[in-house]
């Protein structure tokens, strides 16, 4: 079957990021179109000769020498001379993105952005954006596989060799410029708009996860506050359905209508300029679901996520309520076994740990070592046993006693493997809301007094956090800690 594709595009070289991220965006949007075009056509019933393929726009640098750059950036470093390559997707949700890590780029190292056509095709489900809506019915009603005429997504395109720091570059290059691909990318779009029920362009670089509705309901009590007062920060907030209401200092009103089906890890976004707003997803229980949503949105390349949730407590000392900010994890969680050896430690980051504990701080107006009265710094267990207390105690409680865990829960190891794995800034602070190894369980009347109480305080030091956070520069925030000698320049 012959092969119908649009007219090849040249390869170009960019001095101008701005001019680079242009032209990608030209390439991306023409090919993108060609397939809906066919695809459009087909619904109507004209079967196109051949099959229907269009590329990826590619960037690629070249380095010429092992020079050393005086950033101080952990990002923007060509590691090894040679070629390095990428290919680029989605160029509209990605274009302050990619204008800022081709500015780095070139700022280190010179030379040029070359912008040209990959050799991977575009896959049909790809170039139709997640909310578009296709003549389902009529294309069934041709009894065609589509797969017949267009490309579909091939896995080989799409795994995370790159990011787990698996990928084998051949001698000489091309070596990886991004830890991800554009078939890759496309994938974890596409996801995120099923997992949560807003579209990835909503999607802030600070992020808060929960695995309790009662902090997204104080979230969006928050959030709608600030819409009605004014606030001079935050200029929307949206919700699942992508429903948004804009801040009133911009005119107020709303957009859009809530989604009537809560989506499976729900997501809400406070906008800020630039993306600097905080997003928070509920992602329910259990490490399964804390993989797979943040495998999506690293793809993002968020400046840091933090963990806010509810333990058990493993101390006498502690009470409900106590804080535990994680200095070391213990990984018993195991989805991400395969992807991050046991073996690879996962530090604390001190930018995230100071942010987190000086708001703690502000939001109690407790100082020093009066802190420590409230906040107990420690290893956090994460399990994927949900009824590990039904198992026999006595292996358990000794694991626990050598790991020296404070804590015990089901979702923030893997919250922060994951950011090591994918290089985002990572923290988790929880709060102690039951301690089943002493016996000391929440009554009905004291749950409900509990979390009225302590969810307010927890997530306003979780917002605070972020805010301390988003004023730091980027070459604090972006540990080192995080980046392998033979790292992807792309942050």
């Amino acid at each position: 079957m012959p092969t119908i594709s649009p007219e090849s595009m040249p390869l170009k070289g960019f001095t101008d990021p701005q001019e680079a991220w242009a032209y990608i965006d030209e390439i991306y949007k023409r090919n993108t179109g060609f397939i809906r075009m066919h695809l459009d056509a087909l619904a109507r019933g004209v079967v196109p000769a051949g099959k229907v393929r269009a590329y990826y726009p590619s960037v690629q640098v070249t380095s010429k020498s092992y020079g050393k750059t005086d950033s101080t950036l952990p990002y923007g470093y060509l590691h090894t001379p040679g070629v390095y390559r990428t290919t680029i997707t989605a160029t509209d949700l990605f274009k302050n993105y990619l204008i800022e890590q081709f500015a780095v780029l070139l700022k280190n190292h010179g030379g040029t952005i070359e912008v040209g056509e990959s050799a991977t095709p575009i896959p049909l489900h790809f170039a139709v954006q997640p909310t578009e809506r296709v003549n389902g019915e009529a294309l069934n009603a041709l009894g065609i596989p589509l797969r017949d005429i267009f490309d579909a997504p091939d896995l080989a395109h799409a795994d995370d060799e790159i990011a787990n720091g698996t990928f084998v570059p051949p001698q000489g290059g091309p070596y990886p410029l991004s830890a991800f691909t554009a078939p890759r990318i496309d994938y974890s779009l596409h996801r995120l708009t099923h997992y949560t029920g807003t579209d990835a362009e909503h999607f802030q670089n600070f992020v808060i996860f929960t695995n309790y509705q009662f902090y997204i309901d104080e979230f969006c009590r928050i959030a709608r506050d600030h819409m009605e007062s004014g606030h001079g920060y935050y200029d929307a907030f949206v919700e699942p359905g992508n429903a948004i209401t804009i801040n009133k200092r911009h005119g107020g009103g709303t957009e859009g209508t809530p989604s009537t089906r809560v989506p499976q890890m729900p997501a809400y976004h406070l906008v800020g300029e630039r993306g600097r707003g905080i997003t928070m997803v509920n992602i329910g229980v259990g490490p399964s679901n804390a993989k797979t949503i943040t495998d999506h949105i690293a793809v993002l390349r968020p400046h840091a996520w933090i963990m806010l949730g509810h333990c058990a407590g493993l101390r006498n000392s502690q009470e409900l309520g106590d804080y535990v900010l994680a200095h070391a994890y213990v990984r018993e969680d195991h989805v991400l076994d395969a992807d991050l050896p046991l073996t690879v430690p996962v530090p604390a980051l001190a930018e995230i740990q100071v942010s987190l504990e000086q708001a703690v701080a502000e939001v109690t107006k407790l100082e020093g070592l009066e802190t420590k009265r409230i906040m107990r710094t420690g290893t956090v267990a994460s399990f994927d046993n949900r009824n590990w207390e039904l198992l026999d105690q006595r292996e358990i409680v000794k694991r626990l006693s050598q790991s020296r865990a404070v804590a015990l829960d089901m979702e923030s190891a893997t919250i922060a493997a994951n950011g090591f794995r994918f290089r985002v800034p990572y923290g988790t602070l929880l709060c102690v809301s039951d301690k089943p190894l002493h016996g000391e369980l929440k009554l009905p009347g004291m749950a409900s007094d509990f979390y009225r109480t302590q969810v307010s305080q927890h997530l306003l030091i979780g917002l605070r956090a972020m805010e301390i956070l988003r004023d730091q520069p980027p070459e604090r925030l972006h540990s080192r800690k995080l980046r392998s000698f033979a790292e992807t320049a792309f942050q």
